[in-house]
């Protein structure tokens, strides 16, 4: 897109966007920075950089005594001259340069998001969020939670996380715990947060493990009552009297799962506990297993070589009767419950239309009688 301006001289300039000579074009805003310094800039190309600066530019101008022609004045107080330079000279084009950003990154984002320029804060936030320590989190919490950089928020708030003993004896932090205490209260929580987060992370996983070895004893049990395995271990050692088709190949992959679910079977077969009704921790161990085994079990003729999986689906079927009797019993208990209540709440009002009708006719039948 072509802009077209016009110098002092009256020559018409042709600016284009890709190759922009702003030299030639006399400047009609001045910056005012902290340190006194003048900056010169073009109001076209401020307001068209920043929504905050085209409002700046519709107020009536200042006219600065002496000069060859009236200017608007501008003051960006506050912040470093440089970092002011280095606002302006993004304002026209869009580059800064990574010293740049490690000198005045704080500054230009604060810049930014007074001024509104969006493109430059996304930079900022991403500069100064690389440059984020345990010294400074405190700080660039403070200044990202003014400047509504959620991003920059969230990875301090992370770092003071995993780095609290550290931060905790900072200046930062002791000044943050006397005039801020509405944000220390957000960070406890934010980690109290995380921390609980962990934990169900950590239950989570620890679940989905113990549920992993359950499903691979169940196919440790079939295999072991199917395949009548008795060869444990990571490989198979062949007989040289015996035939190949006499050896058995492949042992369990699951070797040392297989191993402890025959020796929990063997001691449930002779265990003399479990027969005497003493009880035996280890009898009750296997009994949950062959209980889970046929609660999942897809089996349902009697070809199942599991012990005991026939009776406990006996059982379970049983089991499930009852609750859904159970069940429907309750439903029907509550519900001529709800009728009784609901007859004897008609009943009253029926009632007690009843008694008005009747006071309401000795009152007329009293009436006529005196009429009469």
């Amino acid at each position: 897109m072509a802009i077209t301006a016009t110098t002092n001289g009256g020559v018409s300039l042709n600016l284009n966007a890709d190759t922009i000579s702003y030299d030639l074009v006399e400047t009609d805003v001045e910056i005012i920075t902290s340190g006194r310094r003048r900056i010169p800039a073009h109001s076209r190309i401020l307001a068209s950089a920043s929504p905050v600066l085209t409002n700046v530019m519709e107020k009536p101008r200042k006219v600065i005594p002496g000069g060859s022609s009236s200017k608007r004045v501008i003051k960006i107080l506050g912040v470093p001259c440089d970092a002011v330079s280095v606002f302006v000279r993004f304002l026209y084009s869009p580059s800064v340069t990574e010293k740049e950003m490690q000198n005045y990154g704080i500054h230009l984002l604060a810049l930014s998001h007074v001024y509104m320029v969006t493109q430059l804060k996304q930079r900022c936030t991403k500069g100064v969020g690389e440059s984020v320590t345990p010294e400074n989190v405190v700080d660039i919490l403070q200044l990202a939670r003014l400047c509504d950089a959620p991003d920059l928020c969230l990875k301090c708030m992370r770092l003071i996380h995993s780095k609290f003993k550290t931060v905790e004896l900072t200046e930062g932090w002791k000044f943050l715990q006397e005039h801020d205490p509405f944000l220390e209260l957000d960070i406890l929580q934010f980690i109290d947060d995380a921390e609980s987060r962990k934990k169900r992370r950590r239950r989570f996983r620890r679940e989905q493990n113990l549920y992993m070895q359950l499903s691979e004893a169940m196919e440790c049990i079939e295999h072991i009552c199917t395949d009548g395995c008795t060869l444990v271990g990571p490989s198979c050692n062949l007989d040289n009297n015996k035939s190949s088709s006499q050896v058995k190949t492949g042992p369990c992959s699951a070797f040392s799962t297989c191993y402890g679910l025959q020796l929990l079977i063997r001691h449930f077969a002779v265990c003399k506990k479990r027969v005497d009704g003493k009880g035996c921790v280890r009898c009750k161990r296997m009994i949950q297993l062959l209980r889970l085994h046929s609660s999942i079990c897809d089996d349902q003729s009697e070809s199942c070589r599991v012990p005991l999986c026939r009776q406990f689906k006996k059982r379970g079927d049983e089991k499930d009767k009852k609750m859904v009797e159970e069940t429907k019993w309750k439903v029907l208990v509550r519900r001529v419950a709800s009728a009784k209540a609901m007859s004897s709440l008609s009943q009253s009002k029926k009632k007690k239309s009843e008694e008005l009708y009747k006071e309401e006719a000795e009152d007329f039948i009293r009436i006529r009688n005196k009429l009469t």
